[in-house]
């Protein structure tokens, strides 16, 4: 059931928790995790044209950290590490998913949720999941129950999409099935070949009646807006793109209410500002940027949703609060939506160079606000480098957990660092662009390993991939990274490739 989620500006952005209250021994977690939104994509960030009064609202109550880092510039390695607390690039298997992707995440794998679940937490993955389901990939039966999925990787609750909106199946997955599904139109998925009588974006372009492609994603239509894959079927169960924010988010609702009473961790990954932008009407001309600005609304009022949630069932005093981005922004990512034309002076990136995809710090130095009453400072704007793969270690410092040897094994304990009590950084982080190419970041040094792939990211996104045959090194004071200073500080140059080759023989 999807309940009425009210008009846009409807919600009133909530107010700071009392401050003198005292933290709880198992606070709630929720952990907000946006697509694509890059560093400067919010007004408390510096965001033009857009307006984002219920993230402002949570960064005036908790900490805006302005130097954390994804472990990626692409999204399935970004959450694979931010929920195993293990990089990414360890694993061969874990760059971009297609929509039917054997599960990535594997069973006997210890995750984040796995954690919270063993402390006696319910625990819920809701929104963009785009980590592989089933055992093997291309194999799926999509009209009957998975035998593997979120249950087995620690998830009480899960209604998810299963790749991204790009993607097909264009199906939500609610507990390991697809929900709300239709038995006259069963489900066939193929990323190689389509299916006879089906239409394409290619060869059917009079049927995108909603978003027409840019490159690429001109495959199934679904909605009236072509995707990347081939899908046949899906009937009633098929989403609508406009109403994808609201349906994500009465389900995060409903899991709200039905645990007021007991501690819970909800991992939260909203499609928005995710390819194809198509936000719900009421929405629209929120921004001057079209459908890229009219989406950070449209994720503004999802946080001011749930903020508003938490305070109606008095658990906000209770709750931890953390919201990032997965990976840095895009502006055209494949669909027409004049998304660049309408930027007006606005910078994604907060004026960072790069973007998704790139090694540059566009593409990972993310949005970072964390909320705990009673612990975070108020208003805090904290320069600490802070990274997503020591979420796992920290809260299960939090929870007194006990870790699985050989588990998170690049997840550290940075609790009083992510909640603005301790001002020490991460000595270095680890960055990985769209083609593995590793970085090497600490407070004073950005240092990208010598690469062969191409200057701009292949497939017109215009982004700069910051990808040479040849160290760069620039220092943090030069926020473009313009000046590669590689060959004046070559002993910076062998520490930072020491630290690279460390932790790659870690994994041997």
């Amino acid at each position: 059931m999807i309940l009425t989620m009210g008009a846009a500006g409807a919600i009133a952005c909530s107010a700071a928790p009392a401050a003198n209250k005292q933290p709880a021994a198992r606070p709630n977690v929720l952990v907000i995790l946006a697509d694509d939104l890059g560093y400067g994509d919010l007004g408390c960030y510096g965001a033009k044209n857009v307006t984002t009064p219920c993230v402002d609202s949570l960064a005036a109550s908790g900490v805006r950290f302005t130097d954390c880092h994804a472990t990626a510039a692409t999204s399935t390695p970004s959450r694979y590490a931010l929920l195993t607390g293990e990089y990414a690039w360890r694993r061969k298997d874990t760059d971009v998913a297609a929509g039917n992707a054997g599960m990535i995440i594997r069973p006997e794998q210890y995750t984040m949720a796995d954690m919270f679940k063993s402390a006696g937490y319910r625990t819920a993955a809701i929104g963009k999941w785009h980590l592989g389901l089933g055992d093997r990939t291309g194999e799926q039966d999509w009209n009957a129950p998975l035998p593997a999925a979120l249950g087995d990787l620690g998830f009480d609750y899960s209604y998810i999409m299963a790749a991204t909106a790009d993607r097909v199946p264009c199906v939500f997955i609610e507990n390991g099935q697809v929900a709300n599904y239709d038995p006259s139109a069963p489900i066939e998925v193929n990323y190689h070949h389509n299916f006879p009588g089906e239409t394409t974006g290619k060869d059917n372009p009079e049927l995108l009646t909603n978003m027409r492609p840019s490159h690429g994603h001109d495959q199934s239509i679904v909605n009236g807006i072509s995707r990347i894959g081939y899908m046949k079927g899906g009937g009633k169960a098929l989403w609508k793109d406009e109403n994808i924010a609201d349906s994500i988010t009465a389900h995060a609702v409903n899991f709200l209410r039905e645990n007021t009473d007991e501690p819970f961790f909800m991992y939260f990954a909203t499609n928005d500002v995710h390819v194809p932008r198509f936000p719900n009407e009421r929405f629209r001309g929120k921004s001057t940027m079209g459908v890229r600005g009219d989406a950070i609304a449209q994720f503004d009022w999802t946080v001011g949703r749930l903020l508003a949630e938490l305070d109606s069932l008095g658990i906000a005093d209770n709750t931890i609060v953390v919201l990032t981005s997965d990976n840095g922004p895009v502006v055209d990512d494949g669909y027409d939506d004049r998304a660049k034309e309408l930027l007006g002076g606005h910078s994604p990136t907060g004026g960072l160079r790069g973007g998704k995809y790139s090694a540059f710090e566009g593409g990972t130095r993310v949005p970072f606000i964390v909320r705990w009453p009673g612990v975070t400072p108020n208003g805090l704007t904290d320069s600490t480098i802070v990274s997503h793969i020591d979420l796992l270690a920290s809260f299960g410092s939090l929870l007194d957990a006990r870790i699985p040897r050989g588990s998170a094994p690049d997840s550290q304990n940075a609790l009083d660092a992510i909640t603005g009590r301790d001002f020490t950084s991460r000595p270095w982080v680890i960055e990985q662009a769209y083609d593995n190419t590793l970085s090497v970041r600490t407070p004073e040094w950005k240092y990208i390993h010598p690469s062969k792939g191409p200057a701009i990211v292949p497939w017109g996104t215009e982004i700069e991939t910051g990808l040479r045959n040849e160290p760069q090194l620039f220092h943090t004071s030069d926020r473009d990274e313009l000046h590669n200073v590689a060959a004046k500080y070559p002993d910076v140059v062998n520490e930072m490739e020491a630290i690279i080759a460390g932790e790659r023989n870690k994994s041997k």
